[in-house]
């Protein structure tokens, strides 16, 4: 390809570091790119929490369109973010390696007791629009009020700041991604295997037309096989539970150093009901989301 690469991205200050990112991981294989920022659904309603928000990837569909249109050559998506089903004609052409999968709590210093679970105060207002970080929470202590938070990163933290909430939920990768300075909160970073993290957590996917043959040639230079090993697992648990963001389900997988798949997951028939958990390992992914799925289905 002799003309630059057009990567559609969200305009949001996380979106647009994944953006960058891709354009250095393109330049270091000598291939030029250039941004065209899109506005989805997702950015344009920040009035509601994701469960009461119609369909599946409003945080996509108006960048999948453009890929469709040929308006753009790829789409740089958190991969969490995008709906198990793809358009007809688009696939993940590639995956990022993994940052941080965790979930972290930030807690204002007027909400710290040291008593209490995660040093969260008792009744505590907690800020999060996932109904999995609702579940979990609630599974945990279920004494806090969970309440929805819109909004990009830095307006959920200036929330938090103004004393909207007590604590509020983060990603550790878009916390890490941003280099945000949390000194002024009580930082909780959840281990993974405990409080399970959304489906492909801290993993960036690159989307492309099925038939465009030379970006996906590109993209298959910086793609992350082994991520895609176990986030391929964890989507597979979503798809087969039907699940979208609105769906209270975590799912978080890791090969260990001889190959074997350990995967956790925690879901929850609506974020107010009781939360089922399971965690399973074998030897190959046969046959494993599956297990997984049955084992969620069998606690009911």
């Amino acid at each position: 390809m002799e003309e630059k690469i057009r990567i559609g991205t969200r305009g949001s200050k996380l979106a647009l570091w994944q953006a960058h990112y891709t354009v250095e991981l393109l330049d270091k294989i000598g291939v030029e790119a250039e941004l065209h920022i899109i506005k989805t659904q997702g950015d344009r309603i920040q009035h509601l929490g994701f469960d009461k928000m119609e369909g599946k990837g409003f945080f996509t569909k108006e960048i999948e369109e453009a890929l469709l249109r040929g308006d753009v050559d790829v789409a740089v998506h958190s991969m969490k973010d995008l709906p198990t089903a793809m358009p007809e004609g688009l696939v993940i052409t590639a995956v990022s390696e993994r940052a941080d999968p965790a979930d972290c709590l930030l807690i204002a210093p007027h909400a710290i007791d040291e008593a209490s679970l995660f040093r969260l105060k008792k009744g505590a207002v907690v800020g999060t629009s996932a109904a999995r970080r609702k579940a979990q929470m609630r599974h945990f202590r279920p004494d806090v009020q969970l309440t929805d938070i819109r909004g990009n990163v830095p307006t959920r933290i200036a929330k938090l700041e103004e004393g909207q909430f007590d604590a509020i939920f983060l990603a550790a990768a878009g916390v890490q991604r941003l280099a945000l300075d949390l000194s002024a909160f009580h930082v909780v970073k959840f281990s993974p295997k405990e409080f399970v993290p959304a489906p492909a957590q801290g993993v960036l996917a690159w989307q492309c037309c099925r038939e465009n043959v030379a970006v996906r040639h590109i993209f298959k230079q910086i793609h992350q096989s082994k991520t895609a090993a176990a986030t391929n697992l964890e989507r597979q648990v979503l798809r087969l539970m039907q699940g979208g963001c609105q769906m209270p389900i975590g799912v978080f997988c890791e090969q260990d150093h001889l190959g074997y798949y350990h995967i956790w997951a925690a879901m929850a028939d609506h974020w107010e009901e009781p939360l089922r958990k399971v965690s399973l390992s074998q030897s190959t992914h046969h046959q494993l989301a599956e297990r997984v799925v049955q084992a969620l289905h069998g606690h009911g």
